[in-house]
């Protein structure tokens, strides 16, 4: 039987020199993202402040967007992501993707922006934010929490189930050291 080998890549600051989210938010105003974040300081949280940053302002820029434009604007905004990736990083993903290596990306990016990336990497599994919609329309929320930390852990064994794997994984924040702590490769770079 031939073992299930593994590499998951976590995208901002791993892939990416840096951050992509909040470069994809402000094309959609920085007054919004400015008061999503006023009302997230000021609200009552049950979750880090990191997350009801996120949330908060997701939730103002979002709410009531056409969910076929933001898949549009996402995959535009894909497409000029790769004068971002580092070298070294894509060099590691087309060396799994040779070796026939299930590559999975971990992150806490938006699903509209990042799986159109990571496709176009080769990567065959994308675990990303989701935005709920209903009717075509955005509902503002997230479909789940955020996903760093454990739920980056989480989220990437649930994919994995219950069999034997070889498992590589990518990291560079604290974000992704839970992810980095169930590999049998991890590199933090």
């Amino acid at each position: 039987m031939t073992q299930r080998i593994v590499a998951a890549f976590d995208f901002d600051g791993t892939i990416t020199r840096r951050d992509t989210l909040v470069p994809f938010l402000k094309k959609y105003g920085t007054w919004k993202i400015a008061k999503g974040s006023l009302e997230a300081l000021i609200g009552v949280r049950q979750e880090s402040l990191r997350d009801s940053l996120k949330r908060s302002v997701l939730r103002e820029i979002f709410l009531g967007y056409p969910l076929d434009r933001l898949k549009e604007e996402g995959k535009n905004y894909a497409a000029s992501l790769p004068r971002l990736y580092r070298n070294e990083i894509t060099e590691l993903v087309n060396g799994h993707n040779d070796k026939g290596h299930e590559l999975v990306l971990v992150t806490a990016s938006l699903g509209c922006y990042a799986r159109p990336a990571a496709l176009t990497l080769g990567f065959d599994h994308i675990i990303a934010v989701e935005l709920a919609s209903k009717s075509g329309r955005l509902t503002g929320e997230m479909t789940g929490p955020n996903i760093r930390g454990p739920e980056k852990a989480r989220l990437l064994r649930r994919h994995l189930g219950y069999g034997v794997v070889d498992l590589w994984a990518y990291g560079n924040s604290s974000g992704d050291a839970q992810m980095l702590q169930m590999a049998d490769h991890a590199k933090k770079v």
